[in-house]
């Protein structure tokens, strides 16, 4: 369960197309450009600790993006960050500030995710079975290789949010998938996208 803190209602924005934080997942980043090393030094003076990952999207950001807390940093020797995020909550994009930070703040509103900050949830509706096969398929298809060791041991959400992350889909079906209301949407989007990759489709934002 998410840690319990006040949410603000501004945040500074991460924009990483193809890289989305689903509900209660971990991401790892890699910072390296000074603005953003800079948004972390003072993301790690506030008591949140929050940093909201968002896809752009035409010539802005996306509606909704997922915001997660700085659980683990280390720094190299050059100079650049090893972080990682623990999601906190998704949270839908009210406007983009501009001000003295080099790094881009949004006013947010949190108010339609309280799920996100609740314990993990169920499908009842997953084959296990089916979707390995299918996605072992997926994986040959596309020269990938997983821990499947791992992944059988992994409850619902953590195997459907870890493949929704890590699987090579375009921005628009990533925003997608970040998007669905439940575990069960989600997992069938993440079925769909699978079986549309194997039947020759161009998944490149077709769900735009």
């Amino acid at each position: 369960m998410s840690p319990r803190f006040d949410l603000p209602d501004r945040i500074p924005l991460f924009p990483l197309p193809g890289a989305v934080l689903m509900p209660r997942a971990r991401m790892p980043l890699h910072i390296f450009e000074p603005r953003y090393l800079q948004m972390l030094e003072d993301t790690l003076k506030t008591d949140h600790r929050l940093i909201g990952m968002i896809q752009p999207e035409g010539d802005g950001l996306a509606a909704i993006g997922c915001a997660g807390r700085v659980v683990a940093f280390s720094e190299t020797d050059d100079g650049r960050m090893m972080i990682s995020l623990g999601a906190v909550s998704r949270f839908r994009l009210q406007e983009v500030e501009e001000g003295f930070a080099p790094y881009l703040q949004g006013r947010v509103d949190w108010s339609s995710f309280d799920r996100d900050r609740g314990g993990a949830e169920q499908d009842r509706g997953l084959d296990r079975d089916a979707v390995f096969a299918l996605l072992n398929r997926f994986m040959q298809a596309n020269a990938l290789s997983t821990d499947w060791d791992a992944a059988a041991e992994a409850e619902d959400e953590l195997l459907i949010n870890s493949l929704s992350m890590m699987l090579p889909f375009g921005p628009g079906d990533k925003q997608a998938l970040l998007e669905s209301p439940t575990l069960s949407d989600r997992r069938e989007l993440l079925v769909g996208l699978i079986e549309f990759a194997l039947h020759g489709g161009e998944n490149e934002d077709r769900l735009q």
